[in-house]
C-alpha cells in the first residue's frame, strides 16, 4: 500500500508482487517517489482516491501521463483500476479532458477503468476486503476505508479531517488509525486546524485514545520544522495516546 501525500512523504507496503496507492499527492512528485521507493508501476492495478483537493488528486494527471508509454508499447498487463465516490469521478473526469490531450484521454474507459463506490460498500481489491467509509467530511465530500490486513490486524484510514462520531462504530478498538494531524497543539493558533476541519497532534492522539487504538499513523501535517516534526509530533501525541505512534 502506497499511501501518497505532498506534506507526508510515502510510506508503502509491498503486497506480493502488486501495489495498491491511496491518493496521489499534488503533481508529479508521486512519480518521483515511486521511483524513489523502486516501485514498479507496471505492479500498479489499484488506485484508491479520498476526495477532490489538489493535493489528493493532481498527482492522477501525471499517472495517467505516465501510464500512457506502457500501454502503447503493450508493456502493462491488465487494467489500471481507480475507485472513488461519484462526485469525485465528474470532477476527476472534468479535469482530466480538459487538460489532457487525445492519446491520454483515450485510455479512459479502455485500460483506466474508473470505479464508483457508496457509502459501506464493500470491494475486494487484491487480497483485501475494501469496506469504503463515508468519512462525514464538512467540505467536500471524502471517503476512507477499512480493511483487515493479512495479518488479521483492522486497518482504517479517515482521510484528511478529524474523526467523526458517526464512525465509531467502524472505527474503534482498531489495530492501525491514520489521522491527521496538522500541527502541534501550541501551533493551534497560528495554522488555526480547526478553522479548515483538521486536528492538532493533541486533539488526534486523545480521540486515538478514545478509540481504544492500537497504532496511530500521524500525517497530513505541516511541513514548517521537517527536521524535528517526527520527535516534536511523538513527544506530544505520548502525553495523550498509550499505544505506538508512527509520524
Amino acid at each position: 500500500m502506497l499511501l501518497s501525500h505532498n506534506q507526508c512523504g510515502v510510506q508503502f507496503e509491498r503486497l506480493k508482487i502488486y501495489i495498491k496507492i491511496v491518493d496521489t499527492g499534488g503533481g508529479l512528485q508521486i512519480i518521483k517517489q515511486l521511483r524513489d521507493a523502486n516501485i514498479d508501476f507496471r505492479k500498479i492495478h489499484n488506485i484508491i482516491l479520498s476526495h477532490k483537493h489538489t493535493d489528493h488528486i493532481l498527482g492522477m494527471f501525471w499517472i495517467i501521463r505516465y501510464s500512457q508509454k506502457f500501454f502503447s508499447n503493450n508493456n502493462y498487463e491488465g487494467n489500471l483500476n481507480v475507485y472513488m465516490h461519484k462526485e469525485l469521478e465528474g470532477t476527476i473526469r472534468k479535469i482530466m479532458f480538459e487538460v489532457l490531450p487525445t492519446k491520454f484521454t483515450k485510455l479512459i474507459d479502455d485500460r483506466i477503468i474508473f470505479h464508483i463506490v457508496e457509502d459501506k460498500e464493500n470491494i475486494q481489491i487484491l487480497n483485501y476486503n475494501i469496506k469504503f467509509l463515508d468519512v462525514h467530511a464538512k467540505k467536500d465530500r471524502q471517503f476512507g476505508f477499512k480493511t483487515t490486513l493479512e495479518n488479521g490486524k483492522t486497518f482504517v484510514f479517515l482521510g484528511d479531517e478529524t474523526f467523526d462520531e458517526k464512525l465509531r462504530d467502524e472505527v474503534e478498538n482498531a489495530d492501525w488509525l491514520l489521522h491527521e494531524a496538522m500541527c502541534l497543539d501550541s501551533e493551534a493558533d497560528i495554522y488555526k486546524p480547526y478553522e479548515k476541519m483538521h486536528s492538532t497532534v493533541k486533539t488526534a492522539s486523545q480521540i486515538a485514545e478514545s478509540l481504544n487504538i492500537k497504532n496511530l499513523v500521524l500525517y497530513h501535517s505541516d511541513d514548517n520544522d521537517l527536521k524535528n516534526r517526527k520527535k516534536l509530533y511523538t513527544e506530544e501525541s505520548k502525553k495523550y495516546f498509550s499505544g505506538n505512534q508512527i509520524v
